[in-house]
């Protein structure tokens, strides 16, 4: 196992040695400026983060699932991520795994990072199967409960990835397509919820939203899948439909209320001027994308 001490993310930040003795402005000037640092490092590995939602868009077409694994804030990164994209993209097939379970999301679970098992478990519990892809999130790039997650998926034949904030990483060699990026010392030292916790938010969201893009959830940019759970998601449906097709409020308001808020369908209707079955028709031959439907 790599000594923590030798990881960019565990050393001191030249600039923040006298941290407690500045002035609440100059502190957040240094934050602000170090910050900066997360955008370039990002794009730097773009053709990792490349490579990795290829694969991750092969294996939602095939049926997969995306399951990150994590501990700590990486873990609470992966939760939310999975979380987010039901109401956006009304898709349930990302999914987040913490170690020390659901409850470790508010409340650290001293010493359920450091099993291997602990996330075989878990992985079992879902029934993890070779049609899903595995990423491990780790800012550190050591944890055991990633590596052991990342193993067992790999014995099952599901594909695998990872997150990670440091170079040369032991977790990278345990996947087999590993994003490795680091924006340097954090401002505190070793908190990794600061520069590496936003880098690994930025590669999430490049993850889920190019992936549901890539199998039909948004139609130009327009997320068009949207699950209408309140009254703004409902409005935001109606709004979705009017700038797809340049209809009014009122045809709007019809189609929706006829396809059930399915913006999708509410879409294809419209712009055809073709019934519901039709339409449903249409995008059951295009598997969902909107532009081929329309052809």
């Amino acid at each position: 196992m790599v000594n923590i001490a030798n990881l960019a993310t565990e050393t001191r930040n030249e600039k923040t040695m006298n941290l407690d003795q500045l002035s609440t402005g100059e502190i957040i000037s240094i934050m602000n400026e170090e910050d900066l640092k997360v955008v370039d490092a990002v794009k730097k590995a773009l053709p990792q983060i490349e490579a990795l939602i290829e694969q991750t868009v092969k294996a939602y077409k095939k049926g997969g699932r995306i399951i990150y694994i994590g501990a700590g804030t990486s873990g609470r990164l992966g939760l939310m991520d999975a979380v987010e994209v039901v109401p956006t993209f009304n898709s349930d097939r990302f999914v987040g795994l913490i170690a020390g379970g659901d409850n470790a999301f508010v409340k650290a679970v001293e010493g359920a990072e450091d099993s291997k098992e602990l996330c075989v478990e878990d992985l079992k519990k879902l029934e993890l199967n070779d049609k899903d892809f595995v990423i491990g999130i780790a800012a550190s790039g050591r944890t055991p409960y990633v590596i052991g997650g990342l193993d067992y998926a790999k014995q099952i034949g599901a594909g695998t990835g990872c997150v990670c904030c440091n170079f040369n990483t032991e977790i990278a060699r345990h996947c087999d397509y590993p994003i490795e990026l680091s924006a340097g010392p954090e401002v505190v030292m070793g908190s990794t919820r600061l520069k590496s916790g936003t880098c690994q938010k930025i590669v999430l969201n490049m993850i889920s939203t190019v992936t549901m893009i890539k199998v039909g959830k948004v139609y130009g940019n327009l997320m068009i899948d949207v699950r209408a759970t309140n009254e703004k998601l409902v409005e935001r449906c109606r709004n979705i439909v009017m700038a797809a097709t340049g209809c009014d409020h009122d045809k709007a308001d019809e189609a929706l209320k006829e396809t059930g808020n399915d913006c999708r369908i509410a879409i294809v209707m419209i712009l055809l001027g073709i019934s519901k079955n039709e339409a449903e028709a249409k995008l059951a031959e295009s598997e969902g994308m909107i532009r081929e439907a329309l052809k």
